[in-house]
């Protein structure tokens, strides 16, 4: 499951849904300039752009669910089971990267999406575990920055990158149905519709009617409809508390409340945390299913260097803002 966005208005914001029906024991992670990466078949990175962003870290490594670089190159992994295609054997002239490996080896060396599309060019996704213990996850990913906003997928019928004008991802079927699939909703308007039968004195009974047709269960198909058209309508002049604002909302309205989607086991598929990522000042707001009130952490300039990885656990609890009656 999952939902992504990228949004700009006087900036550049990126993050996402994740929907799960169980936690990865992440945190949000920075990982320094100077942190080597060791890449199975691709060599080592040992200076890189810095990255922040919400991570499992395991044996000492960051294994990335979304992330951002310094620069303001933005990327996440989201589900893309029964598609998703990891080759066995590496082709000769091609990088091989391991799928867990594809973030901080793209936001470790790209400071753009033109950048990152011309790399991937050369990028074949294989078969590797990062552990008998982790096994390979299905993905997709959404990559962007302030000038636009690319989809990678790798499924049995090769590797492709696409432009992503909506600038939303979810997750199957592949990503060109869900671009022709937006034509269902072409007649969908935030203005009030106007009257086209022929019986006179025929007038709206409220407001929003002229978006009746937009999906609003938690299909993947629908989840991404509903996110393309309020992205669509966001205001451009918002500023970054306004614009942060008005991500989480974005987010919230295709959110997985507890009970409305079940697994195949005994838990439930829910919207475990929201992130927003502010790429121009380098900050990683979230929220979790427990924990309504927004928490904040800054990339800082001296994460341009260094090898030690930063990590901040989650606040999961409710955090609530009293407010106490003045005395006379």
């Amino acid at each position: 499951m999952c939902t992504s966005i990228a949004m700009k208005t006087k900036s550049f914001y990126f993050g996402r849904n994740m929907d799960w029906d169980q936690e990865f024991d992440e945190h949000v992670v920075i990982t320094p300039g100077n942190f080597p990466f060791a890449f199975r078949k691709a060599g080592s990175l040992l200076s890189h752009y810095a990255l922040y962003g919400m991570a499992a870290v395991v044996g000492g490594y960051p294994l990335y669910a979304e992330a951002a670089n310094e620069k303001g190159l933005c990327m996440a992994g989201l589900n893309f089971p029964g598609n998703a295609f990891y080759a066995k054997t590496l082709e000769g002239g091609k990088t091989g990267l391991a799928p867990f490996e594809l973030i901080p080896w793209l936001l470790g060396q790209c400071a753009s999406v033109a950048e990152a599309k011309q790399m991937l060019s050369s990028v074949q996704l294989l078969d590797i575990p990062f552990s008998e213990a982790l096994p390979l996850s299905p993905l997709h990913w959404h990559i962007a920055d302030a000038t636009g906003s690319l989809v990678l997928e790798a499924t049995e019928n090769g590797t492709c990158v696409y432009e992503n004008p909506a600038g939303v991802l979810t997750n199957n079927p592949p990503f060109p149905f869900h671009l022709t699939n937006l034509a269902q909703y072409l007649n969908l308007t935030a203005d009030t519709p106007e009257n086209v039968f022929s019986a006179a004195g025929v007038r709206p009974f409220g407001k929003g009617l002229g978006s009746v047709g937009l999906p609003g269960d938690f299909s993947p198909a629908s989840r991404f409809v509903k996110a393309s058209y309020l992205l669509f309508h966001t205001p451009q002049e918002k500023d970054e508390e306004e614009s942060v604002s008005h991500f989480f909302h974005l987010l919230d309205a295709v959110a997985m409340p507890d009970g409305s989607v079940a697994s195949a086991g005994k838990r439930n598929y829910i919207t475990t945390y929201s992130s927003c990522i502010s790429a121009g000042e380098g900050i990683y707001y979230y929220k979790t299913c427990t924990n309504n009130q927004l928490t904040a952490v800054r990339l800082l300039p001296e994460d341009s260097v260094g090898t030690a990885l930063k990590e901040f656990p989650l606040r999961k609890k409710q955090q609530l803002q009293w407010e106490t009656a003045e005395k006379n």
